[in-house]
């Protein structure tokens, strides 16, 4: 358990908490939100013993095991894999006794550190730090190379990796998706929901908070309500206190009449229907957030050029990469032909490294073509941003002074009142960039983009460093904003309430991909378990030809493509199984949710609310077991065709 009782907490003149209570039992799994500086990331100091209270006390369960990323990693000559075994200090401890016993020649200590490690779980401990850095994004050929190969962000997956491998009660997580592209999110979530013990994870993406978190800390004027359920939850439950005290905004007014006239116009064309669909979403949503985030200090638009061409870009038969030094090129995408129109709204999916951020490089023009042709409209303003724009700032300049090298002749009015909109109030528009925080020169390189009018919005990953706030704020104004957009992003929230179709990048090719968030989901899950299988087949493939003579060969070939296409129909019945099972668990998390409510079994006006919500539940309950049976008997009947796959290689 986690207790404060009081706490009151102050760095230099700002006051963090005072008089906070908060209290968390085991196997919680709670979300810390709040405004950056609010006092998060103070509040996993407290628990690790690195801050005292000014008042009040923090008490904690006795013997709790705390496992915490370090935001900063050196660049070591250490192997990546061996980088994240360290994290097991007791093993790596015990595996140094071992070696000094096997040196002394001590046969009796041998045995009895043998007895320890297996008790550690240590002699697989090799193979699920390579299972934890794969699934961050790693290949197999990156495990033995050094720390120090690596960039900053790839540095902070292997010090994730580590994180998660350390053995652990309770896990602290700050900000830990900051780094990660949409697949290696997706991964992490799934390990997040297995992790048995209690987690606190402080994060800005709303999605991540909902699949992982089943209580929310929210720091609200200096002090800790603690919120059950997940971000979704939270934020209905706060905008219901908060509608008794505020008026729906105007703005949220024109916004919704905006997406009722798109939704009136377009949900019954085939080719727009999904689009149409996703902002009926948004529309249902729209009033809990908009009320959830009144008090928000971000209010901005992002106004788009007065002129516009069509089309506004076109590469045709391009070929995207990069050619070094000596004239050598690296291919990574081929034969990409695409045309931009005013107000497409497009998202790139894919998986890491396939060229997602090299198509945006190629479609602003700061990476030349390998090949093929690039042709701008005569009126094209493209508005870029990525995370290394932010090193792009200058550090002596002030946000004011951004803006006015931009535009000599503004007003310092309008320039003012323009940096407002992003958080930059009063003093803040003449303090120095040097002195901001990541997340402060992000809204400033997002202002800057903004503030030049383009009618081609280009962001890559544009909500790292940004808090809930600003990412609400962000994503208001990108759904109103009138020219294109692509965008590059892990936050699934800003995609579906910001674009209306998705571009897969991936195996050297751009192309439309006809499917929504879920169905990448299930796509990605089906290429990573079909890769896995590949290299299972064409090592037994491989195998099986270097022991057969000859002749035999080409009929072994022939009998395992065989078994293969019989395997299909058994994958595809496994995979829907599974989806229809992960769609029953989630109606079935809410129903039980729902019967948590005190209420329902007091209340003799709800009595028949109970009682359908008690056999809608018995319904779900009965319907998992039969799609876990389905399942089941998909699975054992798949590894068996593959058994006799590999029987037939082997023969």
């Amino acid at each position: 358990m986690i207790a404060l009782r009081q706490v009151s907490l102050q760095r230099g003149t700002q006051t963090l908490l005072e008089g906070a209570d908060l209290t968390l039992h085991a196997g919680h799994k709670a979300g810390i939100v709040g405004p950056n500086g609010a006092g998060k990331s103070s509040l996993f100091k407290l628990l690790l013993g690195e801050l005292s209270p000014d008042k009040g006390e923090v008490e904690m369960s006795g013997g709790q095991r705390i496992a915490h990323m370090d935001q900063e990693v050196e660049a070591l000559e250490r192997a990546i894999v061996d980088y994240v075994l360290d994290g097991d200090r007791e093993l790596r401890h015990t595996e140094a006794a071992l070696a000094a016993a096997r040196e002394q020649d001590d046969a009796h200590r041998e045995a009895e550190l043998h007895g320890a490690i297996e008790s550690l779980d240590g002699y697989s401990a090799p193979a699920r730090a390579a299972q934890l850095l794969v699934g961050l994004g790693f290949v197999q050929a990156d495990l033995e190379r050094p720390l120090a190969d690596f960039s900053g962000g790839w540095r902070m997956r292997v010090n994730l990796a580590r994180t998660l491998f350390k053995p652990s009660d309770l896990l602290l997580l700050d900000e830990p998706t900051n780094h990660l592209d949409l697949d290696a999110l997706l991964w992490l979530e799934q390990w997040l929901t297995r992790y048995p013990g209690t987690l606190l994870l402080i994060s800005h993406d709303r999605d991540f908070l909902d699949a992982v978190c089943d209580h929310i800390v929210h720091f609200d004027r200096q002090s800790l309500v603690l919120y059950r359920g997940n971000y979704s939850t939270f934020e209905r439950t706060r905008a219901e206190k908060l509608a008794l005290q505020q008026a729906e905004a105007a703005k949220q007014q024109a916004r919704r009449e905006e997406i009722e006239r798109f939704v009136a116009r377009f949900r019954y064309q085939a080719n727009k229907a999904r689009a149409a669909q996703s902002r009926l979403k948004t529309l249902e949503r729209m009033g809990d957030i908009a009320v959830a985030h009144a008090d928000s200090p971000f209010h901005f638009t992002i106004p788009a050029a007065d002129k516009v061409s069509h089309p506004l870009l076109v590469l045709d038969e391009a070929r995207l990469g990069y050619r070094d030094d000596a004239g050598r090129e690296t291919v990574q995408l081929d034969g990409v032909k695409l045309t931009l129109l005013p107000g497409q709204r497009i998202g790139l999916l894919g998986p890491n490294g396939a060229g997602k951020s090299t198509l945006i490089k190629s479609l602003t023009g700061d990476l030349p073509l390998l090949s093929g042709k690039r042709v701008a409209g005569e009126h094209l303003a493209i508005g870029y941003f990525a995370q290394h724009q932010l090193e792009g700032l200058d550090l002596a300049a002030t946000p004011f002074m951004h803006v006015q090298r931009l535009s000599p002749t503004a007003a310092d009015l309008d320039i003012r009142k323009f940096l407002g909109g992003f958080g930059f109030h009063g003093d803040d528009v003449f303090a120095q960039v040097g002195r901001f925080s990541g997340g402060e020169k992000a809204r400033l390189a997002l202002a800057l983009v903004a503030w030049q009018k383009p009618n081609l919005l280009l962001l890559d990953e544009p909500t790292n460093h940004l808090d809930l706030e600003m990412r609400e704020a962000l994503t208001e104004a990108l759904a109103s904003f009138e020219g294109t957009v692509i965008i590059v992003s892990h936050d699934r929230h800003l995609l579906r309430a910001t674009v209306d179709e998705f571009w897969r990048v991936a195996d050297h090719r751009v192309e439309p991909f006809d499917g929504d968030l879920e169905d990448y989901r299930a796509w990605l899950k089906a290429r990573l378990e079909g890769e896995r299988r590949e290299a299972r087949a064409d090592k037994a493939d491989r195998q099986a030809e270097a022991e057969a003579p000859k002749e035999d060969r080409k009929t072994a070939r022939r009998a395992a493509a065989e078994l293969r296409e019989r395997l299909r129909p058994l994958k595809k019945q496994r995979d829907r199984a599974e989806q229809d099972m992960e769609r029953v668990q989630k109606e079935l998390a809410m129903v039980e949710e729902a019967l948590g409510d005190a209420e329902l079994y007091t209340d003799p006006a709800r009595k028949e609310e109970l009682t359908k919500r008690l056999a809608r539940q018995g319904e779900l309950k009965s319907r998992l077991e039969d799609l876990e049976q389905a399942w089941l008997e998909a699975e054992e009947a798949l590894e068996a065709m593959e058994v006799e796959l590999l029987t037939a290689r082997s023969e």
